[in-house]
């Protein structure tokens, strides 16, 4: 794997580490306020499904680090998660905010065309 290939999908994992944060720990916070655009009566009404999402967010990002220490023995737990990524990102692209395409799906694509064409 390239180092190229393992920055990538390493800045993949760091985003949804992130996503973690923002939906688990700061929902209801400015922070999360600004960045999701909510209020703070629409925040508590949804902390508790955000702080879920949150969760699988960390799980995406935990397979891509354990796709990652494998190195090449990872592969297809990064092709998986990175899978896993792009659906998540188009889907909330469509249901949510088209930003996510960019901001999710994007990254996930050239990580897991770096990792196929690597692979």
């Amino acid at each position: 794997m390239s180092i190229l290939t393992g920055l990538v999908v390493l800045l993949v994992a760091l985003l949804h580490v992130y996503f973690l944060v923002l939906e688990m720990f700061l929902w209801d916070k400015p922070a999360g306020l600004k960045t999701f655009g909510q209020t703070s009566e629409q925040a508590a009404a949804t902390k508790v499904l955000a702080a879920n999402q949150g969760l699988y967010n960390g799980f995406i990002a935990a397979g891509l680090l354990w796709g990652l220490i494998q190195g090449a023995d990872g592969y297809d737990f990064k092709v998986f998660f990175l899978l896993c990524v792009i659906v998540a990102g188009v889907y909330g692209a469509i249901t949510a905010s088209r930003k996510i395409l960019y901001v999710q799906a994007v990254p996930g694509l050239v990580g897991l065309l770096l990792v196929l064409i690597s692979g």
